[in-house]
């Protein structure tokens, strides 16, 4: 049951509530739990879960270097077979047994002075716009639409 809205300039029809369903055509009313095409929200998974603590991280390690196969590690707990590897090779890192890689306290120092690096920029770029700004309230500089 479709209507036209003779107050629309355009002639754009306006669809009731009950056309969404088709209940006339049916002949059946819906369910009233059948969702709404119109109103349907979308959930999104997290694109990352909390990371494990770290205490659990090390019990895990500690068993695959006792001997056990990480694929049974894997099948008794929660990480993946890639996670388990991922930690007893960090794990070796930070004890200075491998070096193809940065230990924690790199990464952690590394993940630090990236932020203090963007915040300087940030303070360095806000400290040259008000520079430019007070240079030209005191008219030492003129206007860049000036033709003096």
């Amino acid at each position: 049951m479709a209507v036209l809205d003779e107050g629309n300039r355009y002639g754009q029809i306006q669809i009731e509530k009950k056309d969404r369903y088709c209940s006339d055509d049916i002949g059946v009313d819906p369910v009233s739990w059948t969702p709404d095409p119109f109103d349907l929200e979308v959930f999104t998974m997290p694109k990352s879960r909390p990371p494990y603590p770290a205490e659990y991280r090390n019990k895990i390690v500690e068993l695959a270097r006792a001997g056990r196969a990480i694929p049974e590690i894997a099948a008794q707990f929660e990480p993946t077979e890639q996670t388990i590897r991922n930690w007893v090779a960090q794990a070796d890192r930070d004890a200075g047994k491998r070096t193809d890689g940065v230990t924690s306290a790199e990464r952690e120092e590394l993940t630090r002075l990236r932020r203090e690096n963007r915040q300087l920029k940030l303070e360095r770029e806000i400290l040259a716009k008000a520079a430019a700004w007070f240079a030209r309230e005191t008219d030492k500089i003129p206007d860049k639409g000036s033709n003096s």
